[in-house]
C-alpha cells in the first residue's frame, strides 16, 4: 500500500506535498519522494526512510515549481527495499513524465516483454510503477505527432493504457510543461480523491489517495475519482476530466476501511470511523451467539485501528471498555515492515501493558484483523503475562484466507496462519481462550449499509474472489517464488507456530 499525491497551485508545492505525505505517512513508511516542476524543468528528492528522515532544508529549498508529485511506499509482491525503487519514477521522452503509483498490477511480466520486443522502451528496475509510467509514456507519444499535448490526447491514452494494464492502480503523474494527471483503474480498487481551494490568485488543487490529506491542509474536498476515469490540471489551473474506461464498475479495496486508511478519511462517500463502528456492531452480535453472558469482563483493543470497533462492540454487549495497551508512536506499524523477523521483534518494542487492568480478568482482545498470526500470540502472552484470567481474541475482519495481489504485503499463503486452517486450530496457534471473527458479509454490510451504493468490493484476501479475472494458481505460484528469492525467510514464524500446535496435541 503507498500514498500519493499531486498539486498544482498558484504559489510554491514544496511544503504542501511534504505536508501531504506526512499526512499520509501511514500509507508507508518504506520510502518516500517528491517531484516538482518549473516549465518544462523537474526537480526531484527521494530515499528510503520516513517522510521526516529523507527531507531537509537543503532538500526542500531545491523542490521549486507551482506543481508537482509526492509518493510513499512500501513494498509489495516481493519487491526490495532499496533506494532505485522508491518514487515518483521519471521518464524524459516523450515530453518528459514523473509518476506516483497506488496498487499493483497483475500483468507486469507480459508488459515487461512489450516494452522491450514492441515499445522498444527500456524498464530498469523491478517496479511494476516503473512499468505503469513507461505505458503511459508510450501511449501518450503514439497519440500525438507534435510537441503539444492536449487534454483529449491525453485521455486517449489513459483508456489505451487501461487496455493493456491489468490490476490495481491509482496514479499520479506530471507531464512537463503541460499539468497534473490522475487515473484510477477501472474496478476503482485503489482510493483517489481531490479537493480545490480558492486563492487571491487562481483555484488550486490537490490529488491524494485519502480526503485526510486534502482536507488536512486546508483544502475544500470535491470527490473520488471515478474508476476508470482521468482528470488533468494544466499548469493554468484548468481542470478536465473523462471517463477513460469501456465498463469501469467500483469495487474499492475493503482491507481500506478495516485497516488502512485513517479514521478521518472518507472514501467513496463512506466514512472510515463510521464504518469501523459498525464492524463494532456486527462482531458484538456474533460475540454473543458464542460466548456466555458472563464470560467476558472487559473490552481492550489493540491499538489504534481496532479502537472504534472495540468502543462500539463493548457499548452493544453492555461491558466495561479499558485501555490495557498503549503505544510507542515511534515503532512503526508492524504489519507493513517488510521482515517477518523485523515485525515478531518490534511488537514489545511498540506495545505495553498496564497490568492492573488485566490482572484477575477474564479479557476480549480486539483487532482490526490476524494476518500472519505472530504478532496476534505474541499480545495474548502479553495479556497473561500482565495477570489475565482469561484472554479471548476477536477480529474486526474475517480470517485471511489467501493472497491479495493488489498492493497489499500478504502475497505468500504460507505466511497467512487461517490459510487452509479452522478457527480452532489458529485459536491454538495464537494461544487464546476464545476465538472470534467476523462474518464476510457482516465486514461488507458495515460499509454498504452507509454506502448504499457500493454494490461490490475487492475482499480477495478474505473470499479468494479476484475480481480482474486474470488471477490464477500459476500466478500465485510465481509470485510466492519471486517472494522467496527477494526476502526469503518469510515463513518461519510461522512454521514455528505451526510446530508448538503440533506438540499440543
Amino acid at each position: 500500500m503507498c500514498g500519493i499525491v499531486g498539486v498544482v497551485a498558484t504559489g510554491p508545492v514544496n511544503q504542501l506535498l511534504y505536508d501531504s505525505l506526512q499526512l499520509l505517512q501511514h500509507r508507508g513508511q518504506d520510502a518516500a519522494g517528491i517531484a516538482t516542476g518549473q516549465g518544462s524543468t523537474f526537480t526531484m528528492w527521494k530515499g528510503n526512510g520516513m517522510v521526516r528522515e529523507i527531507f531537509r532544508t537543503r532538500n526542500m529549498r531545491n523542490l521549486t515549481g507551482n506543481i508537482g508529485i509526492a509518493h510513499v511506499r512500501y513494498p509489495t509482491a516481493g519487491s526490495a527495499s532499496n533506494a532505485e525503487e522508491a518514487q515518483p519514477f521519471y521518464v524524459n521522452a516523450p515530453f518528459g513524465i514523473t509518476l506516483g503509483h497506488n496498487g499493483n498490477l497483475t500483468n507486469t511480466e507480459q508488459l515487461k516483454s512489450e516494452m522491450f520486443r514492441i515499445d522498444r522502451r527500456h524498464i530498469n528496475t523491478n517496479s511494476d510503477s516503473e512499468v505503469l509510467l513507461n505505458v503511459l509514456a508510450h501511449e501518450l507519444q503514439e497519440g500525438t505527432t507534435s510537441y503539444t499535448l492536449d487534454p483529449a490526447t491525453i485521455f486517449r491514452a489513459v483508456a489505451a493504457l487501461h487496455r493493456r494494464v491489468r490490476g490495481a492502480y491509482a496514479c499520479v503523474a506530471h507531464i512537463a510543461g503541460h499539468g497534473v494527471l490522475a487515473f484510477r483503474d477501472p474496478f476503482g480498487i485503489r482510493p483517489l480523491s481531490y479537493g480545490i481551494n480558492e486563492t487571491d490568485s487562481g483555484t488550486e488543487y490537490l490529488v491524494a489517495s485519502e480526503s485526510v490529506a486534502v482536507e488536512g491542509l486546508g483544502f475544500k474536498f470535491v470527490r473520488d475519482v471515478a474508476p476508470g476515469e482521468a482528470i488533468f490540471i494544466d499548469m493554468d489551473g484548468n481542470f478536465y476530466s473523462q471517463q477513460c474506461a469501456e465498463n469501469p464498475s467500483l469495487n474499492p479495496c475493503i482491507f481500506e476501511y478495516v485497516y488502512f486508511a485513517r479514521p478521518d478519511s472518507v472514501m467513496d462517500g463512506v466514512s472510515v470511523y463510521g464504518s469501523r463502528l459498525r464492524m463494532g456492531e456486527h462482531l458484538a452480535e456474533k460475540i454473543r451467539r458464542q460466548i456466555s453472558s458472563g464470560e467476558i469482563d472487559v473490552v481492550m483493543p489493540i491499538p489504534d485501528t481496532s479502537r472504534p470497533a472495540a468502543m462500539q462492540l463493548a457499548m452493544k454487549l453492555g461491558l466495561e471498555f479499558r485501555e490495557g495497551f498503549f503505544k510507542n508512536r515511534y515503532v512503526g506499524r508492524t504489519f507493513i515492515m517488510p521482515g517477518q523477523s523485523v515485525r515478531r521483534k518490534s511488537v514489545r518494542q511498540k506495545l505495553t501493558t498496564l497490568p492492573t487492568e488485566f490482572k484477575g480478568k477474564n479479557v476480549l482482545l480486539v483487532d482490526d484483523s490476524i494476518v500472519r498470526g505472530t504478532t496476534s500470540r505474541e499480545i495474548v502472552h502479553m495479556a497473561r503475562e500482565s495477570g489475565a484470567n482469561k484472554v479471548i481474541f476477536a477480529s474486526a475482519a474475517p480470517p485471511v484466507r489467501y493472497p491479495n495481489v493488489y498492493g497489499i504485503d500478504m502475497p505468500t499463503r504460507s505466511e497467512l496462519i487461517a490459510h487452509g486452517r479452522s478457527d480452532e486450530e489458529i485459536q491454538r496457534l495464537i494461544e487464546a481462550d476464545g476465538l472470534v471473527y467476523q462474518d464476510i458479509d457482516a465486514m461488507k454490510r458495515s460499509v454498504s449499509e452507509l454506502g448504499p451504493h457500493l454494490k461490490n468490493f475487492e475482499a480477495s484476501c478474505f473470499d479468494g474472489v479476484y475480481i480482474t479475472g486474470d488471477v490464477t494458481p500459476e500466478y500465485l505460484d510465481r509470485l510466492e517464488a519471486a517472494r522467496e528469492l527477494a526476502g526469503g525467510g518469510e515463513g518461519e514464524a510461522l512454521s514455528q507456530l505451526n510446530l508448538n500446535l503440533a506438540g499440543a496435541d
